[in-house]
């Protein structure tokens, strides 16, 4: 079954751009509110919660803007999650955009377990 792409939006606020870079761009960060631990060799990240191991390899990624992860499983295809750091040019306010995939029957637990992730990242930061 083909996965569809799902787009989530989240407002931050009291968020500076290079903190929240730190948080989504770097494996100390990700390990503060994605994932228990995260190691790296080259590209490759292994993302670690409790006895769980799962790995991504590192797509793309710009500085303060975005990074682009594709798990391993999912390799040879175009399914990817991203996470985007978007400035809202009116308000200057950040948002979080994440771009995922899941399965039809799979969307809304996917959606669930990303609003938990950033209540955990907002959580650990103060934004």
């Amino acid at each position: 079954m083909k996965k569809e792409k799902i787009n989530i939006e989240y407002q931050l606020n009291n968020a500076s751009i290079h903190i929240l870079w730190k948080t989504i761009g770097t494996p100390l960060g990700l390990s503060e509110w994605f994932a228990d631990g995260v190691t790296v060799k080259d590209n490759e990240y292994c993302f670690c919660w409790e006895k769980n191991e799962q790995t991504a390899i590192m797509l793309q990624s710009k500085t303060n803007s975005f990074i682009r992860f594709q798990w391993e499983e999912d390799k040879d295809t175009d399914v990817y999650f991203e996470l985007k750091i978007v400035v809202l040019e009116i308000t200057s306010a950040l948002t979080l955009l994440i771009t995922d995939f899941a399965e039809p029957d799979d969307v809304e637990d996917t959606i669930l377990l990303w609003d938990k992730q950033i209540e955990q990242l907002r959580r650990k930061t103060g934004m």
